[in-house]
Formats: structure tokens, sequence, C-alpha cells
């Protein structure tokens, strides 16, 4: 199924980005070779021939909106250097783009690889007095601009794929050391009986008293904790441990996907990054979305592991899923009415009878101090049980080092593939085809982007988030619905490549679609809360 999706991610970028420059090349959207009539006020009377001049380029938005067809809300006055160019008997420009300058110049200044920079060329026709001219303006010729964000983009994830696998070498080695610590000392055979009852349900494959389980309970509760540092080593040890007990290596088990669903519905308590996002943007009430988000995570939650578990038997061969229906259907029932019951108590409960700042205090203060008693509790409990802690720690360390190097290539693989994706224009494509039919559910087209680009990339969903926030505002109904977007989902494609990447996995069986259901149930669920409260 991976093989697939990263096909397709790749295919639709490249060909919708040579599409985009065919059709830009066409209407010449950057007006290559074109003069636009300027006026250029130079700081000096007296022009010099061989240094630079400064000097500002003045254009009224009427000329600007004629030139580049489209409107532009003010007249410009962009500071530029001027050198005189002898051989061509004219000036060359260059200047820095910022947020005062035309959206069209800073595409431009983007496209030419230059960061903010943008060059060109004028030659002064008319001087009105010693200081003003009329001239015209031909900019640097642009081409090719999407190909080139394809590739500045590949480039990048690729980069970044790596930082992530590097920075995770340590965040392992910490982890997974003080797993081997609890391990040795019997800690995580206790913590798994406590919470046996659940994991024989959701693991049913996966023997009580294996290490697996430990590191699931661990992993899943760093997750709801919001403590994505501690989950993702216990979570590549968990599917380390999984992996041991597969009987067909190279493909997912039931309980790697029913796991890898959890991780991506992504149920967390405190949504503390888009809470950051809203905070710096100066919402009056930053932590307005930690029940929103809950209630979309835990629909995200709910639909995921009921897909897991119903389609994992039409991966059987020759299974009898009417059987199965019939022996289930009773549990069946029992899953969906004690789903819809606690729903409903949230919606009903959760924002009526309980103080959501209470609730803020009390889960935050669980998140500040989880890692140190973690840390101490491990440690502490090691020692009573004669444990050899500073061996045994490294012992278990080692194994974080080899772990992140291994997941590298997936990870490249998978970020470069979202990368041309996005930068190809595939997304704005999906988004304009998407568009009729989330406007019947009342999904307002501008948070669109965000439900798509979240399950692809973290920071790409980061981004579109901050945009639409200091667009729309913190506190607007469209920036409180895309931030429990931010807190209701994860990055699902980024996860299975990272936790199937750590064990070799190519046939992923259900994951992909059980995951994908778990974001559109946490998308629609956070699009109904936020409607019901704040619509």
């Amino acid at each position: 199924m991976l093989n697939y999706i990263w096909f397709t991610l790749l295919l639709l970028g490249i060909v919708t980005a040579v599409t985009i420059d065919i059709s830009d090349k066409a209407t010449n959207k950057f007006r290559n070779n074109e003069p636009l009539y300027v006026l250029v006020k130079f700081e000096n009377a007296k022009i010099d021939s061989v240094k630079a001049n400064h000097a500002t380029l003045q254009i009224s938005r009427t000329v600007l909106k004629d030139f580049y067809k489209t409107d532009f809300d003010d007249d410009i006055d962009q500071n530029i250097q001027v050198t005189f160019n002898k051989k061509e008997n004219r000036f060359t420009t260059f200047f820095e783009t910022s947020e005062n300058s035309p959206k069209i110049w800073r595409e431009m200044a983007k496209i030419s690889g230059k960061e903010n920079d943008l060059s060109g060329s004028i030659m002064l026709r008319e001087k009105l007095d010693s200081f003003l001219y009329t001239a015209t303006f031909y900019s640097e010729e642009i081409s090719f601009s999407k190909m080139k964000e394809v590739t500045n983009s590949a480039i990048d994830y690729a980069s970044t794929a790596v930082k992530i696998a590097i920075g995770l070498i340590g965040i392992m080695a910490l982890w997974l050391g003080l797993m081997k610590i609890a391990e040795q000392a019997g800690l995580i055979s206790i913590i798994a009986k406590v919470v046996r009852p659940i994991t024989k349900f959701l693991f049913p494959d996966v023997p009580p008293d294996h290490p697996a389980i430990g590191s699931i309970i661990m992993n899943i509760s760093a997750n709801m904790l919001g403590l994505g540092n501690a989950a993702t080593p216990f979570g590549l040890k968990a599917m380390e441990e999984l992996d041991s007990i597969n009987p067909e290596k190279g493909t997912a088990t039931n309980a790697m996907c029913t796991f890898l669903t959890i991780n991506t519905a992504g149920l967390t308590l405190i949504p503390a990054t888009a809470i950051a996002v809203r905070a710096a943007a100066g919402s009056s009430d930053p932590a307005i979305i930690i029940g929103t988000s809950f209630f979309g995570a835990f629909c995200a939650t709910f639909v995921g592991i009921l897909s897991a578990k119903i389609l994992e038997k039409f991966s059987i061969p020759n299974y009898n899923f009417i059987d199965w229906f019939k022996t289930n259907i009773k549990f069946i029932i029992g899953f969906f009415l004690i789903g819809a019951s606690l729903i409903l108590a949230i919606v009903l409960g959760l924002f009526s009878m309980f103080d959501i700042g209470i609730i803020k205090s009390v889960v935050q203060a669980i998140s500040m101090l989880a890692i140190p008693l973690i840390i101490i509790s491990f440690v502490f409990y090691g020692a009573m049980k004669k444990v050899k802690l500073y061996e045994v720690f490294v012992e278990g360390a080692k194994e974080g080092f080899n772990v992140a190097v291994r997941i590298i290539p997936y990870l490249v693989a998978m970020l470069v593939a979202i990368g041309i994706f996005r930068a190809g224009g595939a997304m704005d494509f999906l988004v304009m085809i998407l568009s009729p039919v989330t406007n019947l559910i009342g999904m307002p087209a501008e948070a669109l982007p965000m439900a798509l680009m979240r399950p692809l990339s973290g920071s790409g969903s980061l981004g579109i988030m901050s945009e639409i926030i200091s667009v729309h505002g913190a506190d607007s109904f469209i920036g409180i619905l895309v931030s429990t977007f931010m807190g209701s989902t994860e990055t699902t494609f980024y996860v299975l490549a990272l936790y199937f990447g750590t064990v070799n996995i190519k046939k992923v069986r259900h994951s992909v679609a059980s995951g994908v259901l778990a974001d559109i149930a946490g998308i629609l669920g956070a699009l109904f809360i936020v409607g019901l409260l704040f619509g």
C-alpha cells in the first residue's frame, strides 16, 4: 500500500508542477521581457556610473493591476540598489522583497532561490526633476517556477528527514535505557497486568506478559500526556518487540496495525503545540481547544480501533466475515453503545459540569512532572530490585542509536514524496476538487488545506494553521476549527513510515485504511463539536 501511496504522491506532485509551469509559460504569468512603467527616485541628484546608487521604485497600483492582471491594495515604494551597466546601456537593479512588496514579487524572489532577493534592469526615459525619472523596469526572467519549488522542496525534506532521525538518537538512547531498567526490574510486567483487560481486547495475538505490551502502554500514555519525545522511543521499541513474534517478516501483523491506528488517532489530553500557536497569535483563551481537541481525537480513536478490528478480518484469506459478524454482534453493538455514550458524556459533561481551567491545570501539572517521575520511579524501583542500573541502562541505550539510523531511508522516502506533492501544487488542486463536498458538510473552504495536510506533514500543517490564524484570528470560528484539527489528529503517513521503517515492514495491510478513517473521523468530530459550541 505504501508503495502505491508513495508513487502517487510523487506522480501527482510532478505532473501538477509541469502542468502549472506550462500554463504560466503560455500566459507569461511573470511578464518576462515585458516593460513595467515606473518612477525611479534617486537619493542623490548625481548618479554614480561606477558605484551602486540607492533609489526608490515607485509604481501605482493601477499600473500594477494592468501589468500583472491582479488586484493590489496600495501603491508601491520599493527601496532598490541601481548600478549602471555600460555594455547594455541600462541600470541593473537589486532589492530585497518584504511584506510591503507585491505578493507576486515575493513569489518570484522565492523561485529565484536567493531567499527574498530579486533583480532586474531599468532604462531611464525622462528626467522629471533632479532626483526623479520615468523609467521602464524589466524583472529577472522567471521560468519553471513550480519545478524549482519541487527541487528545493525535495532537497529540504530529505535534509529534514535526516535531522529528525539524528535528533532521535539521544532521546532513543535515554528512554530505551530506562525501559531496559524497568524491564529487568519487572516493573513493565506489573504495569501490563494492571491494564491486561484492555490490551487483551486490543492485542489478542500478543501474550499478556510480552515486553511489547509494556512498550505499547508507555507509548500510549506518553502520547496522551503530550510527551512526544518520550512516546516515539517507546513506540519504536514496541514495534521491534511486536516484530519479534511476527510469523511473517516484512508483513504487518494485526497488533501492529491496531497499535499504529491508535497512534495516528492522536488521542492527547493537552494539544500543547496548537495552544502555543494560539497564545503567540494573541488569543484571549488559547486553551479553549482542549475539550474540542479531545472530543475530535476520541472520535478518531474510536473509529480507528473499530476500523482496524473489522478490516483485519477482510485481510485473512477465505475468511467468512458473515459468520464473524454474527458471532460478535453483541460485542459490536456494545462497542457502539459505549462509544456513543462516551461521546455524549463528553459533549454534555466536559463543557457544562466541569471547569475546563481546572482540567487544564491538572493535566498540565501531570505532563510537566511525568518525565521526572518516570525517570525517578524506574531507577528507584530498579535499585530496589538490585538491578545493575548503569550497565543495564547502557545496554538499552545502545539500541537507540541503531534504531534511529535504521529509519533514515524510510523517512527520506516519505517526506520527500510529501514535499513534492505539496510544492508541485497537487495539494491546491485537491482542495479545489474537494471544496464542493466539504461545503455540503459546513466546512469552510479556508480550513480544508489544514484538514488535508494534517495526515501528511506535521510542519506543513503547523505552517498552514499559523497562516490561517494570522489571517482570520485565533479566536474566530475558523481559527478555533483549524486549532482543533491540529489537536485531534496525527501525521498518519509520517507515523507509518517511521514505525514500519523500524522493522522493515513492506506490506502494511489495512493500517493505511484504518489510519485514514481515523483521520476523517477526527476531522468530522472536530467540525461537529466546534460548530456546536462556537458556530
